[in-house]
C-alpha cells in the first residue's frame, strides 16, 4: 500500500502501472484534499479503480466533473437523461465487443481525451477483464536511436481502421447512425502536459501510417511498435465487479477489453473527459 496519502488508501495491482483506491465514497461530494489525493494517484498510477461504488449516471458525471470537462463520445450517442454518459453494452447474441482492441480513445480527433471513466452496471459472471498497458515504458524502453527517429515523425490517425470499426457496427446499427470518418495527426511521441514524461502515442486501432509515409512504408516500424507497447512487462489486468469504476489516463495509457464471455450481457456507463492537442 503506498502511504504518501491523508484521504485515501492506494494499493498498487501491478509493477508498471494501476491501483485499486479504497476508504471514499465518490457518490457522495468530496473535500477539495481528497479530490486532489485521488488525481494525485491519477497521475502516478496512470489507472485507477474503485469498487463497491453506487453511482447514477449522475453521480458519475459529477465525479468525473472534478477532474475534467465531459465531452460528447464522437461515435454513439449518451444516454437520454445523460448525454454526457454513454452506455457501452455488448448483448448475449453478439459476438464482437465494442472496442475490443488495444487502442488509446479517439485518437482520430484533433484534440484527442484526456481521460476515460468506465462504471459497471451490469457483468458476466466471469470474463470480461480490462487489460491496460503504461505507454511511458514503451517510450522509454525504446533504444536512444529508435528514440531520435520517431522523435521526428507524426502520425496519422484514423477512425476508419478496419480492426476498430468492425468492433461499432453492432452498436452503431442499433442506434441508427452511421460511422463518423474522423482523421488527425499527433506526434508519434507525445509529452504529457501535466508530468512533462514522453509517452509512445501511436495504436493499432486508430494509427494508419507516419505523416508523409505511404501505409507499405509505414507498415514494418508500426507493427513492431505495437507488439513492443503492450509487452506484457508494462500491462496490468483489471477484473471488474458490480460497481467498479476504472478512470485512465489517455495521454499515456491503452487498454483492450478481453472478450471472453460470450452469451452473456455485459453494461458500462462511460465519461470522457476533453484533453488537449497533442505535442
Amino acid at each position: 500500500m503506498d502511504n504518501n496519502y491523508r484521504h485515501i488508501k492506494v494499493h498498487p495491482i501491478a509493477g508498471a502501472l494501476g491501483a485499486e483506491i479504497s476508504g471514499v465514497d465518490i457518490s457522495l461530494p468530496l473535500e477539495d484534499e481528497v479530490i486532489a489525493e485521488i488525481h494525485q494517484a491519477f497521475l502516478h498510477n496512470l489507472v485507477i479503480f474503485f469498487r463497491n461504488q453506487k453511482l447514477s449516471p449522475k453521480q458519475l458525471l459529477n465525479f468525473a466533473s472534478k477532474f475534467g470537462a465531459p465531452m460528447e463520445y464522437p461515435q454513439l450517442k449518451g444516454l437520454l437523461e445523460n448525454p454526457l454518459v454513454t452506455e457501452v453494452i455488448k448483448h448475449e447474441h453478439e459476438k464482437v465487443n465494442f472496442g475490443g482492441i488495444w487502442h488509446s480513445d479517439t485518437t482520430y480527433l484533433e484534440h484527442p481525451p484526456m481521460g476515460s471513466m468506465l462504471y459497471a452496471v451490469e457483468i458476466p459472471p466471469y470474463g470480461g477483464d480490462t487489460l491496460f498497458a503504461n505507454q511511458y515504458m514503451a517510450y522509454e524502453t525504446l533504444s536512444d536511436g529508435l528514440k531520435k527517429t520517431l522523435s521526428e515523425l507524426d502520425a496519422v490517425n484514423t477512425s476508419t481502421k478496419q480492426e476498430v470499426s468492425i468492433t461499432r457496427e453492432d452498436r452503431l446499427r442499433d442506434a441508427g447512425m452511421e460511422l463518423n470518418v474522423l482523421s488527425a495527426t499527433h506526434p508519434v511521441v507525445r509529452t504529457h502536459p501535466e508530468t512533462g514524461r514522453k509517452a509512445l502515442y501511436v495504436n493499432i486501432a486508430h494509427t494508419m501510417n507516419f505523416d508523409g509515409w505511404s501505409e507499405q512504408e509505414s507498415h514494418s516500424l508500426l507493427n513492431y511498435l505495437f507488439q513492443h507497447q503492450i509487452s506484457p512487462e508494462f500491462s496490468c489486468r483489471f477484473s471488474w465487479e458490480h460497481g467498479s469504476l476504472a478512470f485512465w489516463d489517455n495521454r499515456c495509457v491503452q487498454h483492450n477489453p478481453v472478450n471472453d464471455y460470450q452469451g452473456f450481457r455485459r453494461v458500462m456507463h462511460r465519461v470522457t473527459l476533453a484533453g488537449n492537442k497533442p505535442w
